[in-house]
């Protein structure tokens, strides 16, 4: 495609998402501005697991009802809802509850794998497209439970898996430390799930992903998105808070859940939250851990990334603006050292980010229901780096009008 010829796409959001984004479009033709008010990969992109986790479960199920309460009051359990935002979220709520009801929970699960059955093999073409293999391990991920009663309460998602053709294998006593001697014996049973990678580095692939784009000819533009407006003769226009206007065929919006509000400017109102996650990154945690370890029941991870090992996970639902309650990672590293006994925590730094949550688990990969021109792909909730890949195909078949290989129905904006 000649130099003045190729049609113009803004990419709004450079973590994950965006960027993966910015790198497909770019080296199919296009001429790519991917925008954003920080760096690429210094968002909530920073702070994620580090795991390409295929196993995908909905947030809502028939008894999640029965669990708000403990939500309220224990501000250490796998969730907290923060009294001082209940009322703010209820209408949100309400949709999550919704969504949990038997005759939808089949459809939210049927859409999520359609993604997942795709994700490892698109993550790992984008990898080697960027010269980045490298970043993805080979290793699995471990499922653990303390008890046989935690893993009975798991038996439900296992069957799904099994459902949708996915591969695991149950471990017991002396077989889980075969494969983790750090675990400790006090762990009953573990579940490998040999296909849910881990990235050696989540920060350096979106690095990796805005330097290939822009090696490619794509352009990066630092500024913070006021709104987007559509031109009579059909360009978008994309208008920064600073008066600067970036001139389109096409516009992305990928800024996390802060596309609400650019969506809500639009005339199309996602309810689009955001569920706060917490890590600590530990330099020098006295031990090595070959595989990922997630605690379905106390719904965490530890991770070795970054140059050391991350303990993370957990919910806090809080609104964009609170600060940050940092006592919630440190319940997280206590009940990681409960699982690996010798784990310290020595050189740790503690971060929390905001995972933008839809009620239905699933995301948004759709144009405009309102503008032409605009498409959407945001609501990755826990599954950003999962599903990073395989929503920069989607989004680019789109873009450039090719069929995309999945039936994008379920993902449309105007599902609400």
């Amino acid at each position: 495609m000649a130099e003045d010829t190729k049609k113009r796409v803004v990419v709004v959001g450079a973590g994950v998402i965006g960027a993966s984004i910015a790198f497909d479009l770019q080296r199919r033709g296009f001429h790519v501005t991917l925008v954003d008010k920080g760096e690429p990969g210094r968002g909530t992109s920073f702070g994620n697991m580090a795991s390409i986790a295929l196993d995908f479960a909905a947030g809502s199920g028939p008894s999640t009802w029965k669990k708000i309460p403990g939500w309220l009051i224990d501000p250490e359990g796998p969730v907290w809802l923060r009294p001082s935002y209940a009322a703010r979220i209820l209408p949100w709520f309400l949709r999550f509850l919704a969504a949990g009801r038997p005759s939808r929970l089949r459809e939210i699960e049927d859409a999520g794998m359609s993604l997942s059955q795709r994700a490892l093999d698109d993550f790992r073409e984008m990898l080697q497209a960027i010269g980045a293999s490298e970043l993805m391990t080979e290793e699995g991920c471990l499922a653990i439970y303390e008890t046989e009663a935690e893993f009975a309460a798991d038996r439900g998602h296992l069957a799904m898996m099994q459902r949708y053709g996915f591969e695991f294998e149950v471990l017991s006593n002396g077989a889980i430390q075969y494969y983790e001697p750090a675990l400790s014996p006090v762990i009953a049973k573990a579940v490998l799930l040999p296909d849910n990678k881990s990235i050696r580095d989540p920060y350096r692939l979106v690095v990796k992903l805005a330097e290939a784009a822009k090696a490619a000819g794509a352009a990066f533009v630092s500024g913070a998105v006021r709104n987007i407006e559509r031109r009579g003769d059909g360009a978008v226009v994309v208008l920064l808070d600073d008066g600067r206007r970036l001139e389109a065929d096409s516009v992305v919006l990928a800024a996390g859940v802060h596309t609400r509000f650019l969506a809500e400017k639009l005339g199309e109102p996602i309810p689009l939250e955001t569920e706060r996650g917490y890590h600590t990154q530990i330099m020098k945690p006295g031990i090595s851990m070959r595989y990922s370890v997630i605690w379905p029941a106390r719904a965490f991870m530890v991770t070795p990334t970054a140059g050391g090992i991350r303990v993370g996970g957990n919910v806090e639902l809080a609104g964009l603006d609170a600060a940050p309650d940092f006592r919630r990672p440190r319940v997280l590293v206590r009940h990681a050292q409960r699982a690996v006994p010798g784990l310290k925590l020595e050189e740790a730094t503690d971060w929390m980010g905001h995972r933008p949550a839809l009620p239905d688990t699933i995301p948004i990969i759709s144009p405009s229901s309102k503008m032409p021109g605009v498409f959407y792909a945001t609501g990755h909730g826990h599954l950003g780096l999962t599903y990073a890949a395989t929503t920069a195909r989607l989004i680019g078949d789109m873009v450039s009008g090719t069929k995309p290989p999945v039936d994008l129905t379920p993902f449309r904006i105007d599902r609400y």
